[in-house]
């Protein structure tokens, strides 16, 4: 391996600087960049090989700090270059020496979010990218989730890069606090969700921006790479996993491309957080499969699209699941999102006080869909004989909200026991009866709730476990929705994160409703605040009132696989 630190000026003479990594071998090879703030020697070795092994496959691998980061030059503001500095590196890196004039870029988080914005600028030499784990729509996709902010993410991000900063002052006051509170965050300030830390050593955080913009408008629009990529098409390869926080965005991304691109839109999702990318997440082990195929999967795509090779991927379906449960990898022609099957809610009125008192109650698809035609997209089966109707109360107090624990929008993330809290007597418990055979679930989940509360505002929380027959319970997806004053609740309707799962035979589905997930997203006071103006002694005690059941169908939307229809053959290798 030759490695060598070089750097590039920027249209408005700002220095970058980069390591790269060349192949030890004569001739001219593709240039693979990555462009991230959080030093170039890191390289996202956290969930990628070593650059040094891409220049092993023929690759110039180029690493750069981005603007104000790392030892590069210039003010740091968070994505706010990264459209004419990637298109000015791109360029550079496709004339470095030995180049072929070919550029790939791969990364995840903000080094997939500086994918995005490069190839919106549409430099010529760039020819693929590989973003894992982006936000599309930074609102929808990365700052807020159901209009509730994404607390626990967006804070311990901000301290993070705040801490950063103060290192490259060389503030030692100032990256020992923020280093402290990146470990244990600050929850308690008067108001919480804008902790006194950030404000006074971080005044010019992203994090008060986006604090201070609850709502989508022209800031977001401006600061999100959906509106500068509308133009683009390239093959792209889409990264995911089921635990990570920003999989929507994955997603978003994904479908818009595959909708109207004329090049291959590849999509893997692992069973992984954000990071890192292994078999084990959370408390749950998916087994030796579950292991990250993407260093060479990257390989693979870049050398059919830099060097030309026929690799095979042209021939293979385009989208790469790995099904929880049975673990293995799936393949599928398309996002699997047509076939649907209801789990209505049913009560005695006491979901909230014993496990068998909430009940989930199936409605079998119809004999069409057993014969393995599909639903057309958008349509509900036809409703069921109607539960008696009834009515769980459920209270939230703001001293003792119900935790985050695991899931994709808290840290640790992933699946875990969660028996503990739905014994709680402020989470209603719906759960189905044993499954009489395998319950193959892929693609996007939501509920649809008829919940009032008596506060002006309030929150619901989400989510769906696997019970076995053990009596222990595991999460496997989860959403969340703040309801505004006036908003519309007939029903409540609550996206969550797509999956790919398998329930086995004898195992039990159960629905967990909330009205908190703390620290993942903020307490809702009850008053209608917005989280930036909310103080900690403002929260109010809320009641709230779920329906189900006669003129209140309450429910469940599962997108389910038909054995040999949706859900394909298991791949054992990608590679």
């Amino acid at each position: 391996m030759i490695k060598e630190t070089v750097s590039m000026f920027t249209r408005d003479g700002v220095r970058l600087d980069a390591d790269i990594y060349r192949p030890d071998a004569e001739g001219t090879f593709p240039v693979l960049l990555m462009r991230q703030p959080y030093g170039k020697a890191i390289a996202s070795t956290v969930v990628y090989a070593h650059p040094s092994w891409y220049a092993s496959h023929g690759y110039i691998t180029v690493i750069q700090d981005v603007r104000g980061r790392g030892t590069s030059a210039g003010e740091f503001k968070l994505f706010n270059h990264e459209i004419a500095d990637g298109f000015d590196a791109v360029n550079w890196a496709a004339q470095l020496p030995g180049s072929s004039g070919e550029v790939g870029m791969y990364g995840f988080s903000y080094q997939g979010m500086t994918q995005l914005y490069a190839a919106s600028a549409h430099p010529p030499a760039l020819k693929t990218i590989c973003p894992a784990m982006i936000g599309y729509d930074l609102y929808t996709d990365w700052a807020y989730q159901g209009g509730a902010f994404c607390l626990q993410d967006n804070l311990s991000w901000a301290i993070q890069l705040a801490a950063e900063t103060a290192r490259l002052r060389n503030d030692e006051k100032a990256y020992q606090a923020l280093y402290a509170a990146y470990r244990n965050l600050p929850l308690s300030d008067t108001i919480p969700a804008s902790p006194e830390i950030l404000k006074k050593l971080a005044p010019d955080s992203f994090y008060h921006e986006w604090l201070n913009h609850p709502k989508p408008d022209e800031y977001w629009e401006k600061l999100s790479p959906k509106q500068y990529f509308q133009e683009v098409d390239l093959p792209i390869l889409h990264i995911g996993g089921w635990f990570d926080t920003y999989l929507r965005g994955t997603l978003h991304l994904y479908k818009e491309m595959a909708y109207r691109s004329d090049f291959l839109q590849y999509l893997l999702i692992g069973p992984w957080a954000h990071l890192p990318w292994g078999r084990k997440v959370g408390a749950v082990d998916y087994g030796s499969a579950a292991a990250s195929p993407i260093d060479k999967l990257q390989i693979r795509w870049f050398d059919q699209f830099l060097k030309g090779k026929d690799t095979g991927l042209l021939k293979e379906l385009p989208v790469c699941l790995f099904e929880m449960g049975s673990n293995l990898w799936r393949s599928f022609e398309s996002w699997p999102n047509n076939n649907h099957i209801s789990y209505f809610l049913s009560s005695s009125g006491l979901a909230s006080s014993q496990d068998d008192a909430g009940k989930l109650v199936a409605h079998l698809p119809t004999p069409s869909l057993l014969e393995g035609e599909g639903e057309k997209e958008g349509e509900n089966p036809k409703s069921p004989i109607p539960n008696p109707q009834s009515e769980d109360i459920l209270v939230h107090d703001p001293w003792r909200p119900v935790p985050a624990l695991g899931g994709h929008a808290s840290f640790p993330a992933g699946s875990f026991e969660r028996s503990a809290i739905d014994s709680r007597t402020d989470v209603l418990t719906y759960t189905s009866a044993p499954l009489t055979e395998d319950l193959h679930i892929a693609g996007d989940v939501s509920v649809e709730i008829y919940c009032t509360g008596d506060r002006l505002s309030f929150d619901l929380c989400a989510v769906l476990s696997e019970v076995q027959n053990n009596d222990k319970v595991y999460n496997f997806t989860q959403g969340y929705v703040r309801v505004e004053p006036n908003q519309e609740t007939t029903p409540l309707k609550i996206s969550l994160q797509s999956t790919c799962v398998r329930i086995a035979k004898g195992d039990r589905l159960r629905l967990s409703l909330s009205a908190a997930c703390f620290p993942a997203y903020p307490v809702n006071p009850g008053t209608g605040s917005l989280p930036g103006e909310t103080r900690l002694i403002e929260s109010q005690i809320i009641t709230l009132t779920v329906r189900s059941g006669g003129n209140f169908p309450s429910q469940i939307l599962l997108p389910f696989c038909m054995k040999g229809k949706i859900c394909l053959e298991a791949i054992a290798l990608l590679i």
